[in-house]
């Protein structure tokens, strides 16, 4: 009798555990208040690009809240720059850090694309690349398809087994330059094709049995996304295969990985859109140079930066009860810091000489202040099968 009932009760765990609450929503005119702006040129890609301070993002209209209550993040696309000189643009990173137990929403209406453009919704932890970085939507100048990818220290693999929709790239070792990458292969998930659609939802679950991405165009959204608020709980468990898996059977998720800011960013050429192999293919014509800087950057932003627009509805963050976001996790301030691109590795120092708060760029900074912000929302369901499995492996030596 105590076995049958032991084992009825793992299933109510594991479909409680699909079930998460709402730590947070970033929406609306709220949004740009849980985000730091970099405030500094692009010192981790080589783009050609100055991500703005919020200030001056905000006065020249580079960030804002549109009518219809999407959050716009935008290349300067009014300016006639000047060679030599790099081009405005925006990269904010969340303030809170969110831990293994979370899940992240984001519905995108449209994605950053163009010749020399390099959009990216990602991830990373204080210090890169010991506490890992997750890339969640990448592309670069004309691709029409979305890439994923992990990148970790020695030691973590992506499963040549594992079940995902998209398709592994030519390494499962994490720590190689380009990282684990996973292409998207429904359609419509980058370009004008996934604007044309209507845009889509991606949904990141970080767990300690692995790191799964979702990608849904827009008819495509499953209804429980569709019906969810920014107070709801969401139910995944009808979700099915993800589009990229990334198993812990062979990345330990509690060793390569520690909780995770958020960041959105668009540069312009770098280490990857910028480099030969990568912009000649779709993009070698675009001026007289075939040069990425010279032939894009160089000049007036209009129409070539016309379509180099995030245009995002909500960024959500979700907890199973285990997961809290922390303000107070401290960012390392390393002699030098890595941004990978997903062809080559290029390394550039970061830490300023005088370290005082006032004088590091926002990336640097520590994440909020205080004390970490504890969600109290945790699923009953949970709550009650974690309870229930607890007396009875207790009371077992009695009861057997």
């Amino acid at each position: 009798m105590v076995r049958l009932l032991i084992l009825s009760i793992f299933p109510l765990l594991a479909s409680s555990g699909a079930v998460y609450d709402v730590i947070q929503e970033y929406s609306g005119n709220t949004f740009f208040n849980g985000w730091d702006f970099y405030g500094a040129p692009d010192n981790l890609t080589f783009g050609n690009v100055t991500w703005l301070s919020k200030t001056d993002a905000l006065s020249q209209g580079l960030a804002y809240v549109n009518n219809q209550n999407h959050v716009i993040l935008k290349v300067d696309n009014t300016t006639n720059v000047t060679y030599g000189q790099p081009r405005n643009s925006i990269r904010i990173t969340t303030k809170d850090a969110y831990q293994l137990g979370s899940l992240w929403l984001i519905d995108v209406n449209h994605i950053p694309y163009g010749c020399s453009v390099w959009p990216a919704f990602w991830s990373f932890g204080p210090k890169w690349p010991d506490d890992g970085e997750i890339d969640i939507i990448e592309g670069i100048n004309l691709m029409t398809y979305n890439q994923m990818a992990v990148h970790t220290t020695a030691g973590c693999t992506q499963s040549g087994s594992v079940s995902q929709l998209g398709a592994s790239g030519p390494t499962t070792d994490c720590s190689q330059p380009s990282g684990c990458t996973v292409i998207e292969t429904s359609p419509n998930s980058f370009q004008i094709g996934f604007a044309a659609a209507g845009g889509g939802v991606w949904a990141t679950k970080f767990d300690s049995t692995g790191i799964y991405i979702w990608f849904w165009s827009r008819p495509n959204i499953p209804q429980s996304i569709n019906q969810s608020t920014s107070t709801s709980s969401l139910d995944s468990s009808e979700w099915g295969t993800p589009h990229a898996n990334y198993s812990s059977v062979t990345c330990n998720m509690t060793q390569f990985f520690t909780p995770q800011n958020l960041v959105l960013d668009i540069t312009l050429c770098g280490d990857w859109a910028g480099l030969s192999a990568d912009y000649d293919p779709t993009c070698g014509t675009a001026g007289p140079t075939g040069l990425c800087y010279n032939d894009c950057v160089v000049g007036p932003g209009s129409p070539r930066y016309d379509t180099a627009y995030w245009d995002i509805s909500y960024i959500r963050t979700y907890t199973t009860g285990v997961s809290v976001p922390s303000s107070s996790v401290p960012l390392a301030l390393p002699s030098s810091t890595t941004r990978t691109s997903t062809t080559s590795t290029s390394t550039s120092s970061i830490a300023p000489t005088n370290t005082n708060i006032m004088n590091v760029p926002p990336f640097l900074q520590p994440i909020g202040s205080g004390q970490p912000r504890i969600s109290s929302r945790v699923s009953w369901g949970m709550a009650l099968a974690y309870g229930l499995i607890g007396f009875l492996f207790c009371a077992l030596p009695w009861l057997w």
